[in-house]
């Protein structure tokens, strides 16, 4: 879904009295870790958008190796998730525009995430959402799958 859809869809829900949900990330390996947050920020509302980082933005924060999966294939592959309601791509190095775009009700990060870093808290709480830090799944990483791939771990 480009970002213009997704702003519509998300328009849409709101004016049927719906809570927008929205998270980002790269999502390059999905794994247990990945499903289970993504069910955990979705209960938290109507519906659920996930920002997905472009594979430029995704090789600036991670390196050059990365990601392995191409960002079109990991928004096919979210937006076939039930908890998945809209998936977009964004090529910033962090949410902001998009999260400024979308103007969730409530913005979900993981727990490793510090409070004051949560890129997109100003501009929630200032329309009277609120940011969740969701507990992140002990044990799974993509960092660790590849390294378990390449013999390493």
């Amino acid at each position: 879904m480009t970002l213009d859809a997704a702003v519509r869809y998300v328009n849409d829900i709101r004016r049927h009295g719906k809570i927008v949900v929205f998270t980002n990330g790269v999502f390059d390996l999905l794994h247990p870790g990945h499903v289970r947050y993504l069910q955990a920020a979705r209960a938290l509302g109507d519906a659920l958008v996930v920002g997905v980082n472009s594979d430029r933005s995704v090789r600036a924060i991670k390196g050059p190796s990365r990601p392995i999966t191409p960002e079109a294939e990991r928004v096919e592959i979210l937006s076939a998730l039930a908890c998945v309601d809209a998936a977009a791509v964004f090529d910033e190095e962090t949410p902001a525009d998009i999260i400024k775009a979308i103007q969730p009700d409530i913005l979900v990060k993981g727990a490793d995430w510090a409070e004051d870093a949560i890129v997109g808290r100003d501009t929630v709480e200032a329309r009277g959402g609120r940011v969740v830090r969701m507990p992140v799944e002990e044990g799974w990483s993509t960092s660790s799958i590849v390294k378990r791939i390449a013999g390493l771990e």
